[in-house]
């Protein structure tokens, strides 16, 4: 029998309970559809299923429940304080539906309902012949897929499905890179493909056992691995993200040779471009546009402020990604990453995004903060910056006169951030970041 105890989220306590014998999937969310009705603002209208794993009796293991937790929700699902797509349940879990949303406690008992019509909500104050739960807090040992590299041989699995229902290991896995089990193409740029992967060695977990993990891989395409600089810049950026420490910024996890080719491991993080997003959903207001505009030059001040600045060089809707749990910014491709002070090089950048000197392969800090402008614009009209600039000068300027949407105090801050001479411009992403808020 499943039960599930809406917690108080301070003190733990029960505040209302459901139990379930019979029950193969169990849904939860705001919609009266549900079998488990939550209202609340986070909570999505189906925001969680709960799947009964048919598991074969040679994978049966004491601490599983048997149960499978997939999430529905942009807001998130946690599992004992741990973000997740689809995890294997414990036989005791806590779930949080969306951040700082409601506690649930997750419980299989082998014990007969009370009442047998027992899959009706009940209070915790009422005769459920359960009344003697004790506070309960989120461990922090994450639950997720068996570790096991065995390839899953189920079927009746969905198609969209990543791991398997029954069992918890991949459904389909296109080929094996050392230990890390490609699942799908994330997408393909000039310097190399990432891979969405499962590393079934993970995490370590305090019982000693290794825990596995979805994470990103990214390989060197063989034609750019031929060329010196683009070997060079693929090992800058390994040997970058293993300095830098920052929410905004993807972890690193390994770098490594396989039969010659380069791969970098990185974190996996949930969540959508800017330019994506855009594209699909229309521009947004000045007061999102600004919020997101503001958390990525926090992440540009953490890089401008390092011992020996780091400068990004690719700052653009495409490379700023809206994590789900938060809905902040995330930095993403330090492919084209430099330390400032190095000689001048490669000219990289995108068009209508660089800055002059960096277009001229002498890029500063300051062009960085100049990609904030072009962005801005992006966010707010979901036109290209390229529309804007007025290409009958020898120094082309953006020109926003008349232009809906971008609030005349907003124009002003982002003129001043495309200016043509960087000493024109904000010299500190501080700077950028109070020029910022005090449009909004």
């Amino acid at each position: 029998m499943v039960i599930l105890t809406l917690l108080d989220s301070k003190e733990y306590t029960p505040l209302k309970q459901w139990r379930f014998q019979h029950e193969t999937v169990i849904r939860i969310g705001r919609a009266p559809e549900n079998h488990v009705i939550i209202n609340n603002p986070v909570v999505s209208r189906f925001h969680v299923e709960l799947r009964k794993l048919d598991l074969p009796a040679s994978l049966n293991d004491p601490e599983s429940s048997g149960w499978q937790i997939i999430n529905h929700s942009a807001n998130g699902t946690f599992v004992n304080s741990e973000a997740i797509a689809q995890a294997i349940l414990e036989v005791t879990a806590i779930i949080q539906l969306a951040q700082d949303g409601p506690l649930v406690k997750f419980q299989v008992s082998a014990t007969k309902p009370v009442n047998k019509a027992s899959t009706q909500p009940q209070t915790a104050s009422s005769n459920t012949g359960d009344q003697s739960i004790a506070p309960a807090h989120p461990t922090t040992d994450p639950i997720i897929p068996s570790s096991s590299p065995t390839r899953c041989t189920h079927n009746g699995n969905p198609p969209e499905n990543l791991f398997c229902m029954h069992c918890g290991q991949p459904v389909r896995v296109e080929q094996t890179i050392r230990q890390y089990q490609v699942l799908r193409v994330l997408g393909r740029g000039g310097m190399g493909t990432t891979y969405l992967v499962w590393n079934p060695n993970g995490v370590p977990r305090p019982n000693g056992l290794s825990q596995g993990k979805l994470q990103v891989l990214k390989e060197m395409n063989a034609d750019i691995a031929r060329i010196p600089k683009a070997q060079e810049l693929f090992e800058r950026e390994a040997s970058t993200l293993k300095t830098l420490n920052h929410p905004g910024i993807p972890k690193y996890h390994d770098f490594f040779v396989e039969s010659d080719k380069k791969y970098l491991v990185m974190e996996l993080v949930h969540g959508r471009d800017l330019e994506k997003r855009i594209r699909q959903q229309g521009p947004v207001s000045p007061q999102q546009a600004i919020e997101w505009m503001v958390q990525t030059c926090e992440v540009l001040d953490y890089l401008h402020s390092r011992t020996v600045p780091i400068i990004h060089r690719d700052i653009k809707p495409g490379n700023l990604l809206v994590r789900n749990l938060d809905n902040r910014i995330v930095v993403l491709d330090f492919g084209a990453v430099k330390e400032a002070g190095m000689p001048p090089g490669t000219r990289i950048g995108a068009e209508g995004y660089s800055a002059p000197e960096q277009v001229q392969g002498r890029p500063l800090t300051q062009s960085d903060l100049y990609a904030v402008g072009p962005s801005l614009i992006f966010l707010l009209t979901g036109s290209s910056p390229q529309r804007f600039y007025k290409r009958n000068t020898p120094n082309p300027r953006l020109n926003l006169e008349g232009v809906e949407g971008i609030p005349r105090r907003l124009q002003l801050v982002i003129r001043r951030l495309t200016e043509l001479e960087p000493s024109d411009r904000y010299q500190t992403a501080k700077e950028v970041m109070r020029a910022l808020k005090s449009c909004l």
